[in-house]
């Protein structure tokens, strides 16, 4: 697959909706509310952070979850260090990224250092007094294959099942079963039957929550240390 860089449409000038997919990049509702609802406190935290603390994504989309958990760490006190891995097919031109991240004045501060030292298509990036961050751009059908790391979290975050049917995959999701740390957790938006039952087949506990906003579910998963 070649690296191609997102067409967007925008909805009352504010939320990019991907034309690949038809679907916008966060809720039409809070996007900002939306991100520490499912993936913030879907992956419990920040209780959970503490020494080199890593979080993969499945969809880099404008940044806004790195964001956002970027200043859930300040919040925190900055235990450990935060280690950032997004998989990304269709990375976001960097004045597209500009527009959408105008709308979200909570994170402005951190939007401008991630505008100001990090461009799409480069290498694992240190953020001045933030975290490392690493976009891998590519097909995530290879690249997570290809990844030698593993995850304490992951933010599933790609787009509708029904929409990006790829990012959903069962040998996609068994591998990010196989990419995260025992007791390391995943959560997403989305509680799709097929969805959750491919990340029990990966290896989670699975359990179908409240979500957010329209939503009536998301999904939390973890995988248990062995005995």
């Amino acid at each position: 697959m070649t690296n191609q860089t997102a067409k967007l449409d925008w909805r009352d000038g504010r939320v990019p909706i991907s034309t690949q997919f038809d679907d916008p990049y966060y809720s039409l509702d809070n996007g900002l509310a939306e991100t520490r609802h499912v993936f913030l406190d879907g992956n419990d935290l920040p209780d959970r952070f503490g020494g080199i603390f890593q979080i993969a994504e499945l969809g880099f989309g404008t940044g806004l979850n790195l964001l956002v958990t970027w200043a859930l760490w300040d919040e925190a006190g900055q235990p450990g260090a935060l280690h950032f891995t997004s998989f990304e097919a269709f990375p976001m031109a960097k004045e597209d990224m500009r527009s959408a991240l105008e709308h979200f004045p909570e994170v402005s501060s951190y939007a401008q250092v991630l505008l100001d030292h990090w461009t799409p298509g480069d290498a694992a990036t240190q953020l001045p007094n933030g975290p490392m961050l690493e976009v891998i751009v590519g097909d995530a059908r290879q690249t997570v294959t290809a990844w030698q790391g593993q995850a304490d979290a992951w933010f599933l975050d790609g787009f509708s099942p029904a929409k990006n049917p790829e990012l959903w995959e069962p040998d996609l999701l068994t591998e990010v079963g196989k990419h995260t740390k025992p007791g390391g957790t995943a959560a997403t938006y989305s509680a799709a039957g097929h969805v959750r039952q491919s990340l029990t087949n990966a290896g989670f506990t699975v359990t179908r929550t409240p979500g957010f906003g329209r939503k009536r579910h998301m999904t939390r998963a973890r995988i248990d240390y062995a005995e």
